[in-house]
């Protein structure tokens, strides 16, 4: 009897130790098959590249964005996809400059932006299948763009499609398109900065340093702010505003005269160092 108990106790535990093992793989797979990063918008199609950097980011095609919301991102090519301007499309793939802050830097970006090691690891995560070459030559590009425009989104695509009305903000684009035709008739006035100061509802004015620029400092954004309240456009190219949340910040909808209009202005934003 008591070597009945045993065998059976050994089989029990047999069984419960091959499970164990066996339900590793599920969690390694589950991390393998994080589902990726996704854009959608209309594109705008440049044919003309400026530069040998810009075209290897196409593939030796025309240069490609996805406009979305307030971002515009580039979109770097595997290969050369044929894209029509004015098109809205979706894109799934690895937005880099994400990816890379994701990733993290033990030295708060005090010794350089962004890490070799981290752009390797995000074109590895984009495209796992490519040559020794071909992988170093993608890498150094994606490093050498994203050193240059940190707040600039570069986007590593693993697969491009033109939208349907099944996509998820396909039915709200065209109430954007209206209001953005409506707002060509609207008037455009200056007010000073501390002036439309006053009428802010919503926005984070103060922000952690990023990586790229870890002592941060104080910055003036020129904005355009629709009748709405939200800012329209940003209408510099300052790097630490062009990484602002510009999409969180409300206004109280401006009028003149009794009537709706456009505010060009600034918007002073604190960066707080990073520790």
């Amino acid at each position: 009897m008591n070597r009945n108990a045993r065998i059976f106790c050994f089989l029990v535990l047999t069984l419960a130790a091959l499970a164990g093992c066996s339900s590793q793989p599920a969690t390694e797979s589950k991390k393998a098959g994080t589902a990726p990063d996704r854009v959608q918008g209309k594109a705008k199609v440049i044919e003309e590249a400026s530069g040998a950097t810009d075209a290897a980011l196409n593939a030796g095609g025309p240069s490609v964005y996805i406009k979305e919301g307030d971002h515009r991102y580039r979109l770097f090519l595997k290969t050369a996809v044929e894209v029509v301007d004015g098109k809205e499309y979706v894109a799934e793939g690895v937005y880099a400059q994400k990816a890379i802050d994701d990733i993290g830097d033990p030295d708060q970006g005090k010794n350089g932006y962004p890490l070799q090691s981290s752009c390797e690891r995000v074109v590895r995560m984009a495209w796992g299948d490519l040559s020794f070459d071909a992988f170093d030559a993608d890498v150094s590009l994606l490093c050498a763009k994203v050193k240059r425009y940190p707040a600039r989104p570069v986007f590593l695509v693993t697969r491009i499609r033109p939208a349907t009305s099944a996509d998820s903000s396909a039915a709200s684009a065209e109430p954007k398109k209206d209001a953005d035709d409506e707002e060509k008739d609207v008037p455009e006035v200056s007010v000073a900065a501390d002036k439309q100061r006053a009428f802010l509802i919503a926005g984070p004015t103060v922000q952690t340093a990023p990586l790229w620029e870890p002592a941060g400092g104080t910055v003036r954004c020129k904005v355009i702010i629709g009748p709405d309240g939200k800012i329209s456009s940003l209408e510099t190219g300052v790097q630490l505003c062009e990484s602002m949340p510009w999409s969180q910040f409300r206004y109280q909808p401006p009028v003149q005269g009794g009537h709706p209009v456009k505010v060009n202005t600034e918007i002073e934003v604190r960066f707080e160092p990073r520790k």
